[in-house]
């Protein structure tokens, strides 16, 4: 994941921690690059004084230890469990409806709502019902019963479209009048596996006919077929769908009450225990103390918890998200090591004494690095006693095992580094999937939900991955090099999978490159769609994660452009004070922004404030620009802290 560091000296600050202690002549470098920062300090470079670097302190995180309101996100009117529990039994006898197509269509907005886990009983139940389809289906209703089939882990053969072709292997012209039959179909098709022909020419074909036909439709039916154009439901994160599905179910003419007044009430509901979880993972991260050790070190407790909300969406994985929160917040830890800090003597020794995983290794290790081994050590040993504890799983050479192939990957790095070496392509991919975390983050997901775990499956771990884990990962890893690479190229870095990819194709034009790249994930979604269609040794929860990582990667990395993504804004609003939110806007703007805990008027607000400054010439704040529109000010990163200082004085005592 890419960092941004605040590389201006500002003075009189309570808000921002300072880098600038032992050994004051090696460079220290702000740029994110994984190659390009580790150059400087791998080779024979001329010797330069150390760059101060302001991060943001843990001050902004405070705010979750105090006791906050929980407000409503989405307005209900009614509340209570009783009145959950009356709602939650309408819709089981709707469930139960004679009408198939009805019933289908019952499941898919209940779980685009987000209530699919609340009825996943029974939506198990519809869905082994519906396995056989009517031979007089229309094709709306055979394309919406293979979705649903195929999403719920069902296999259905591909071949139940055969009766909408022509001889010639092509679906039929007629087709291209009924919208909605396309459109069903359009969804369909990227449910696709790798080999399933007839369901790339399905995508072709609706495709081709629905932007035809897209200036020609109702409003409202234009504006669901441009959703879907421009992101397929299949590639949607959960949350992020119930949020914005949420507002659109309650405009449509033929919605339930009673459904979406329990989409609200659960929605809300799950709003409160994510700020629970949050406030649990801020106090263990400020306990732990690491970024008052390492001021270098990223301090984003809150990005890597809607990391967790992305893999594990269901209300019943609370305890599993936070302490897939604390696994995630130490690989960025370790990554700040690996990319900014440590010189390639240190890497040497950090990676041979996580190999080893042996507390007396501690002794071999600079100081800096002796808190970060000892945070690694003493989570992973909590987290293995949690495992056996509930599961009765000793764990500990599996999660022991993910760490060190990680460390060892970032090493790989450095050594290409120190070398002056580019990697391959497929050698770049390869690495750069441990280096994401992606085995890590799975690997302890896995174990931590405990579904499923045999002695068998744990046994396909031992040697290697299964082969979604790595597809998932290259689809994080592209996506990741395609939100930063060119923020790192305007910085000097080099070798992200675009450019290697340019190289090795010849290809001189980097959009075409960017273009190769997305050819390149969507063959990935591809081949991850396989895990629905052949049996697999693992459960279908860990299969849902890995899909649920390419999606929530993709919202990650992609949320600066005027999508989807940056629309749906308030699918996880903590609701802090007003003086908390702003405060928060210096950690990590564009994440926050994307979780909800800053909005526009808090951004707007901060606009206001430059005026209050006088300075003007902030020019490079491009994200206030796209998200937005606010062209007269942008506000650049070393003015945030002038922000802060004129906000405290502008906000009454």
């Amino acid at each position: 994941m890419a960092t941004q560091f605040f590389t201006h000296s500002i003075s009189n600050s309570n808000v921002f921690s300072w880098s600038n202690s032992h050994n004051p002549w090696r460079l220290v470098s702000s740029s994110p690059s994984k190659l390009i920062s580790r150059y400087c300090r791998f080779t024979s470079l001329p010797v330069l004084p150390r760059a101060i670097i302001a991060t943001p302190s843990s001050q902004a995180n405070d705010s979750f230890l105090v006791n906050f309101g929980q407000p409503t996100v989405i307005s209900s009117d009614v509340h209570g469990s009783n009145r959950i529990a009356e709602l939650k039994e309408k819709i089981r006898a709707l469930m139960t409806g004679s009408n198939p197509i009805i019933t289908m269509e019952l499941v898919d907005k209940i779980q685009r709502l987000g209530l699919g886990c609340t009825f996943e009983e029974d939506i198990n139940k519809i869905m082994k019902y519906l396995v056989q389809g009517h031979p007089n289906d229309d094709l709306y209703t055979v394309a919406l019963r293979f979705r649903l089939l195929r999403h719920n882990g069902l296999h259905v053969n591909p071949d139940v479209f055969g009766s909408f072709m022509d001889a010639k292997g092509k679906f039929k012209e007629s087709l291209s009048e009924d919208i909605k039959a396309l459109l069903s179909l359009y969804e369909a098709s990227y449910m696709g596996a790798d080999g399933e022909d007839i369901l790339s020419e399905a995508r072709e074909f609706t495709t081709r006919h629905i932007k035809k036909s897209v200036f020609k439709l109702t409003p409202l039916l234009r504006k669901k077929v441009l959703q879907s154009l421009k992101l397929p439901r299949h590639l949607r994160m959960e949350r992020l769908e119930a949020r914005k599905y949420i507002e659109e179910y309650g405009n449509e003419q033929d919605h339930i009450p009673f459904l979406l007044e329990l989409a609200k009430l659960e929605y809300n509901e799950i709003q409160i225990l994510h700020q629970m979880e949050i406030s649990e993972i801020t106090r263990w991260w400020k306990h732990l103390g690491l970024t008052g050790k390492l001021p270098f070190a990223r301090d984003r407790p809150l990005e890597c918890f809607l990391w967790t909300v992305g893999l594990l969406p269901e209300r019943k994985y609370s305890a599993k998200r936070i302490e897939a929160a604390k696994t995630i917040s130490i690989l960025l830890v370790i990554d700040d090591i690996f990319d900014t800090y440590g010189s390639y003597y240190d890497l040497v020794l950090f990676t041979k004494a996580i190999q080893r995983w042996d507390m007396q290794e501690i002794e071999q290790l600079p100081e800096y690095m002796k808190i970060c081994y000892m945070a690694l050590y003493n989570t992973t040993n909590e987290i293995c006693y949690e495992i056996l504890k509930e599961h009765g799983l000793n764990v500990l050479p599996f999660l022991r095992k993910t760490w060190i192939e990680m460390v060892e990957a970032f090493m790989v790095e450095a050594e290409w580094v120190k070398r002056g070496t580019k990697p391959n392509l497929k050698d770049y991919i390869e690495n750069g999937v441990k280096t994401a975390g992606t085995y890590m983050a799975l690997v302890h997901l896995f174990f931590l939900i405990g579904e499923g775990v045999t002695t068998e499956n744990m046994r396909t771990l031992t040697d290697s991955y299964p082969s979604f884990f790595s597809i998932s990962g290259t689809i994080l890893r592209l996506w990741d090099d395609l939100g930063t690479s060119k923020e790192e190229q305007e910085r000097g870095d080099v070798a992200s999978s675009i450019q290697l990819l340019m190289k090795e194709k010849n290809i001189t034009c980097e959009e075409e490159g960017r273009k190769q790249i997305l050819r390149f994930i969507d063959s990935s979604w591809k081949e991850l769609n396989k895990t629905l269609v052949v049996p697999n040794r693992l459960p279908i929860s860990i299969i849902r994660i890995a899909l649920n990582m390419a999606r929530a990667s993709q919202v990650v990395y992609q949320h600066e452009e005027s999508s989807y993504f940056s629309r749906v804004d308030n699918h996880c609003k903590m609701g802090l004070p007003k003086e908390s939110k702003v405060s928060l806007a210096y950690q990590h703007p564009k994440q926050l922004y994307y979780c909800g805990i800053v909005d526009d008027r808090d951004i707007r607000k901060l606009v206001k404030v430059i005026n209050v400054v006088g300075d003007k010439s902030c020019l490079s704040m491009w994200w206030l620009k796209k998200a937005f529109g606010i062209t007269k000010w942008l506000i650049e990163e070393r003015h945030l802290q002038l922000i802060y200082q004129a906000e405290k004085r502008a906000t009454p005592q």
